[in-house]
């Protein structure tokens, strides 16, 4: 395996308090996030001032993204359902993604041409393209996780958690996924990632406890230690030079409940050796 070439890193707190946080973006000058949890979605700016955006009425609310014309998706991760959230704050379906999967569905993310990528529980990644239709694109993945395209629309780089690798698709001008390769074997579990402008991936660890910074092949650049599991991690800020870590405990799925309303999950931030590139 590759070994470490940089010394840790050590976060800073932004925000205590979650319920149990995941899918951080940088939008309009803050970092959303769904806070799961509580079935919330919220918004917090460099000072760590959080604003409630909505109340979701359904469990389970796991990631969040952007339309292009500004309109923000929620995965409703329960229910298999991506739903839109409209101007007067109305949530109304989007995609059913049940005619791909009844088994739970994760990670989104919309690419600079407006192709919206989901992927779910049972291995498979569904497109929804900008008119309306839904098809699988990939199966087989041990436990999608975390999403991420490169800034030229190019390539998508998924996170296989039962895998402890990355995984990374050419993406076809159809929107398509193509040359699956393995873009990073790991030591870890990767949940939530991003890319910088360097070209490298952050992932979070739940289990290692631990955000890691690593580059194709798999060499490792910097490592950040957490006290609790990492579940997703954004780079954004000023200048896009921060890298912004989701961090709660974890005690596996049974006590999920107990965790939330405990309220340990954290905002963490450090300051970023590149900045952010591609999406989301």
């Amino acid at each position: 395996m590759p070994q470490q070439q940089s010394a840790a890193l050590e976060a800073q707190v932004l925000l205590t308090g979650l319920a149990m946080g995941e899918s951080p973006r940088w939008h309009d000058g803050r970092l959303w996030l769904s806070d799961w949890g509580a079935q919330e979605i919220l918004a917090v700016d460099l000072e760590g001032r959080a604003e409630l955006i909505t109340r979701v009425p359904f469990e389970l609310p796991f990631c969040i993204d952007w339309l292009p014309d500004g309109r923000l998706l929620v995965v409703s991760g329960r229910a298999g359902i991506l739903l839109r959230r409209e101007r007067d704050g109305s949530l109304l379906p989007h995609a059913d993604l049940r005619v791909i999967s009844n088994e739970g569905w994760n990670e989104i993310v919309v690419d600079g041409r407006g192709n919206i990528y989901v992927n779910g529980g049972s291995g498979v990644i569904a497109l929804i393209t900008r008119d309306g239709v839904v098809r699988q694109v990939a199966d087989g993945i041990a436990f999608p996780n975390g999403m991420a395209i490169t800034a030229d629309n190019s390539t998508l780089i998924i996170a296989v958690s039962h895998g402890k690798m990355l995984t990374a698709f050419d993406i076809a001008a159809n929107g398509d996924l193509r040359n699956r390769r393995v873009w990073a074997n790991l030591n870890g579990y990767p949940d939530g990632i991003c890319i910088d402008a360097d070209g490298a991936v952050w992932y979070a660890d739940v289990p290692n406890k631990c955000c890691v910074r690593v580059r194709e092949g798999g060499e490792i650049l910097q490592r950040v230690e957490l006290d609790r599991g990492g579940f997703a991690c954004m780079l954004g800020g000023p200048r896009s030079a921060t890298l912004f870590i989701v961090a709660n405990e974890w005690r596996g799925m049974d006590a999920m409940g107990e965790v939330a309303r405990a309220r340990t999950g954290q905002i963490l931030t450090i300051a970023a050796p590149a900045p952010g590139a591609g999406w989301p």
